[in-house]
C-alpha cells in the first residue's frame, strides 16, 4: 500500500509538472496546475521525512508502533483540502492545513505508542 501511495503521488507530481509544462508553451499562466505540483511535493516530502523518522525511531526503540501507510491516506486526503483551500482562501490558510496536518500526524502516532494511555 504505501508503494502504490508513492507511485501515486509521484505520478500526479509527474502530471502536473507536465501540465505546467503544455500551459507555459500555450501561454497560459498554469497557476493551478504550479500549485498542484507545489502543494504534492510538500506532501511527498512531509511523506518521505516522516516515514524515515518513524523507522529511525522504531530502529532506535523510541517507538512501538508506526504506520507510514496511515500516514499516505492522511496526506493524500490533506493534500486535496489544502489544494481547495488555496484555491479559495490564499496561500497563509493552505499552509494551515499543511502545518495542522503534521500536527494531526504526530497527535496520531502519540496515540499509537501509548502517550496518552492511563
Amino acid at each position: 500500500m504505501t508503494r502504490a501511495a508513492v507511485l501515486a503521488l509521484a505520478g500526479l507530481i509527474l502530471a502536473g509538472a507536465l501540465a505546467v509544462t503544455v500551459a507555459r508553451l500555450l501561454g497560459h499562466s498554469g497557476s493551478r496546475a504550479s500549485v498542484f505540483v507545489s502543494i504534492l511535493a510538500q506532501w511527498l516530502g512531509a511523506y518521505a521525512v516522516w516515514t524515515f523518522a518513524g523507522g529511525l525511531a522504531l530502529h532506535y526503540g523510541l517507538l512501538d508502533a508506526y504506520n507510514g501507510t496511515l500516514f499516505a491516506l492522511l496526506a493524500i486526503v490533506l493534500a486535496f483540502c489544502q489544494y481547495r483551500v488555496r484555491l479559495a482562501s490564499g496561500r497563509e490558510p493552505a499552509l494551515a492545513v499543511f502545518v495542522g496536518g503534521q500536527l494531526a500526524w504526530f497527535l496520531v502516532v502519540a496515540i499509537q505508542n501509548g502517550l496518552f494511555a492511563p
